[in-house]
């Protein structure tokens, strides 16, 4: 069975069944290069996003090339999840200068999004990129000033951490 099949397989909810696919699959040397190919298939992105962040969270690296493609993707994706995934995977991803303004872009769609999940990480891609690029601090800052008066507390929450590092 491919990687393409098991997705297809899953029914988009069970941890243990997505965790089972990312332990049968990623050692294999297409692993990458599938993912990151499926990543632009809507029916595949929430499946594909979570099992190239857990990949990152495992202290494994992507090449410059797979990040510039999935920066190219996030901001067509239509699953929260999908969208979650990538900002959640931001300080395992450099910013290219070449994808800034598509970051740039998808961050601050995700700032408006309804879910507040998306906000409180979007707030977090922006101090990854004020960190890159130190140019975007003060609006940054300004950002975390306005979402400590009106957002909602987990945002808020999300804010302070990202405060505690000393930006």
């Amino acid at each position: 069975m491919s990687i393409t099949q098991a997705l297809e397989r899953w029914d988009e909810k069970s941890a243990d069944d997505i965790s089972n696919i990312y332990h049968r699959y990623s050692q294999t040397d297409s692993f990458m290069p599938d993912l990151i190919e499926l990543c632009g298939h809507a029916r595949f992105e929430k499946g594909t996003t979570w099992l190239l962040k857990h990949h990152l969270e495992k202290q494994y690296p992507l090449d410059a090339h797979h990040i510039t493609t999935l920066y190219k993707l996030a901001p067509k994706f239509e699953s929260w999840e999908a969208k979650l995934h990538v900002l959640q995977s931001m300080p395992y991803m450099p910013i290219d200068q070449s994808e800034k303004s598509t970051v740039e872009f998808f961050l601050r769609d995700c700032l408006m999004d309804t879910n507040k999940f998306i906000r409180a990480w979007a707030y977090n891609g922006f101090y990854e990129l004020a960190v890159q690029y130190p140019e975007h601090k003060d609006e940054t800052r300004l950002f975390f000033e306005m979402a400590m008066k009106d957002e909602a507390p987990s945002v808020k929450a999300r804010i302070r951490n990202i405060l505690k590092k000393g930006f």
